[in-house]
């Protein structure tokens, strides 16, 4: 008897291996709901066995789970015997009533790894939290490897804080394919976002096609190739080729939202109007109140708007007095809502620029006729007429803040865009809202200091996106829908910088809307951001480090000398520095007190290490920079 209990438990050794060591941390993004650690590891069989309901929407992740696990170099395959390597099962939903739609319950145990959830969507959550309790080179599509494959022994019980998980993606005023769009979700769809936001049209193109309306894309989705610094661009010739650009045939957005739907993400399609519509009236310009429009052309990142206001310089806007424009938008909705099977549609309502709308007799008589007193009552009759034609598809109208002016559409849903005022103020109406504030959820925004970012008229730093909280005090938490985040392309031209502008700012997105608020701990996420790191390298995803990268602040002493104060995001860096124009490592003085810059000094050069391992980029700030910022307040 003796024998066998010792010959059991040395069997038993062979999958579980015991640590003496204290027990380390589980790095999940988002962060569980709970997470119980015990001693020891799983080790993965030879021969793994996954066993999967047999159901359509489990196709994809099928075949997911299956190719993950090749790369472990040991044989996979599916089974159906309750004994297999990793179980994925579906409940009754009765027992596990708190798991609804997307939670799931995972346990890795002596006899092997087992998911449970109510719906399929579930387990799929559960496999991206198993491939992160996994070494990080199962994310190695091209290396195998059959070494040390140990999963902890946990248990997680986990679900959403919110149903809308959101990340916006601007299309239209940089074009990107079908594949960088598949490859968008594939990302996304790791840290368990649930909904993409496409912004299909703007006064840079129009990107869907619309068959009974072909100008929009043989005309409306072309303009000019221009790098440097959108939005300041010369005056384009009329007769440059309009070759740049390119739309998503009615084929293509099938299947880009079945490749979403495998994946249990919504798509959410945005028509932008009435302003930002340069594409829609080049394309047809008797959408427009005003002469000439037939001579516009399709935005290619030249001035044509000015700051503050907006003030048009050319009417970028669809009349709203004009019939013709809610014949127009039956059409495009008709076909839009074809397309898009999730019950809303996005209507944008933004920036409006209404200038040539005041000069309009068009607008002067349907004012006197609806008694519209302003031109925000003018903007709130078209989004009214707008949400009638949007609700005659089957679909829900959903736009930005700004239909909030001159009086709501009486179902509309509001996403608060200008900070969150415009989302409690719609949730105070007893509206549904989204909130997308600039202050924590604008990746476009610069992530570090503006002398060594692609230059942008704000910075967001991932600290500060970690702060970001969807319900505001005094508001109904039943009205907030939850919240994404929002990636406008003006300055993103190509699909590496902007996967460098979403990570890991979307992590911090990420785990403020899927984790418990009171599981929130800033330096446990920058931790796991770090650990995070090395998975998107061998995804080859490529992420922003300004998290390592020190801050300036700028004062003078009592002497009139400047004083530099620098700091860093993340705690246990040091920051290296030099005066004398020679590039800092590790061997140069570390930041202790405020700097005295020397006198005839012009660059004070600063990077981070942890110990002897360089963590930041060198920036390079001038002192003259410096003085300007103390010169601005800044």
């Amino acid at each position: 008897m003796k024998k066998l209990t010792f010959f059991g438990l040395f069997a038993c050794s062979s999958l579980i291996v015991f640590s003496q060591k204290k027990v380390k941390e589980i790095s999940i993004l988002p962060e569980p709901v709970s997470i119980t650690r015990s001693t020891g590891f799983y080790k993965l069989p030879d021969q793994i066995t996954v066993s999967l309901p047999d159901l359509p929407e489990l196709n994809e992740t099928s075949k997911s789970v299956l190719g993950k696990l090749v790369v472990t170099g040991k044989k996979v395959s599916l089974s159906n015997s309750k004994s297999a390597t990793i179980r994925f099962i579906l409940t009754n939903g009765k027992d596990k009533d708190w798991m609804k739609e997307e939670g799931y319950y995972l346990s890795v145990k002596a006899d092997g790894i087992e998911i449970i959830a109510n719906k399929p969507a579930g387990l799929f959550y559960g496999a991206q939290t198993l491939w992160q309790l996994m070494p990080k080179e199962i994310e190695n599509e091209t290396k195998r490897d059959s070494n040390n494959w140990e999963v902890p022994l946990v248990v997680i019980t986990d679900y959403p804080r919110f149903a809308w998980r959101g990340l916006m993606f601007d299309v239209s005023r940089h074009f990107f394919t079908k594949k960088e769009v598949r490859d968008f979700i594939d990302q996304m769809v790791q840290y368990k976002f649930n909904l993409l936001h496409l912004h299909l049209t703007d006064d840079e193109g129009w990107r869907v096609e619309i068959k009974s309306l072909p100008r929009l894309t043989t005309v409306g989705a072309w303009n000019v190739k221009r790098e440097g610094y959108f939005g300041t661009f010369a005056p384009i010739p009329t007769d440059e080729p309009r070759h740049f650009g390119g739309f998503y045939s009615q084929e293509d957005i099938k299947d880009i939202v079945r490749y979403a739907q495998d994946r249990f993400v919504n798509i959410l399609p945005e028509v932008d109007v009435p302003g930002h519509s340069m594409a829609a009236i080049v394309s047809y310009p008797d959408l427009s109140c005003t002469p000439g429009s037939d001579k516009y052309q399709v935005i290619s990142g030249e001035t044509f708007m000015d700051w503050p206001g907006p003030v048009a310089r050319q009417d970028n806007t669809l009349c709203p007095a004009n019939e013709k424009v809610y014949t127009f938008l039956d059409s495009v909705f008709t076909e839009i809502a074809r397309l898009f099977p999730f019950p809303y549609i996005h209507v944008g309502g933004d920036e409006c620029a209404k200038n040539f709308w005041e000069q309009s007799d068009a607008i002067k008589q349907l004012m006197t006729r609806e008694n519209l007193k302003t031109m925000e009552e003018v903007q709130s009759y078209f989004e009214k007429r707008v949400e009638k034609i949007v609700e005659s598809k089957g679909k829900k109208l959903i736009g930005w803040d700004e239909i909030l002016e001159g009086g709501l559409a009486p179902n509309a849903l509001v996403m608060s865009w200008r900070g969150i005022k415009g989302g409690i103020e719609a949730a105070k109406m007893g509206h549904q809202v989204v909130m997308s504030p600039t202050t924590y959820a604008y990746l476009d925004y610069m992530q570090g200091d503006a002398i060594s970012e692609p230059s942008v008229y704000a910075t967001l730093r991932l600290n500060k996106t970690y702060e970001f909280e969807p319900v505001p005090e005094g508001v109904e938490s039943r009205y907030i829908l939850g919240g994404q985040a929002n990636l406008w392309t003006e300055q993103v031209y190509n699909t590496r910088h902007l996967q460098y502008m979403v990570w890991p700012r979307g992590l911090a997105i990420s785990e403020c809307l899927w984790s418990p608020r009171d599981k929130k701990n800033w330096d446990w996420f920058a931790s796991k951001v770090e650990s995070n790191f090395g998975r998107m390298d061998l995804q080859n995803i490529k992420y922003a480090k300004t998290m390592f990268d020190p801050i300036f602040q700028v004062s003078k002493d009592t002497r009139d000398s400047l004083v530099i104060t620098l700091s860093t995001e993340i705690k246990g860096l040091d920051i290296h520095y030099s005066f004398d124009n020679s590039h800092p490592d590790n061997f140069y003085p570390v930041y202790k007190d405020p700097l005295e810059v020397p006198k005839d000094a012009v660059m004070l050069k600063v990077i981070t290490y942890r110990g002897d391992q360089v963590l930041g980029k060198q920036i390079d700030m001038p002192v003259s920079e410096l003085k300007n910022r103390l010169a601005k307040g800044n």
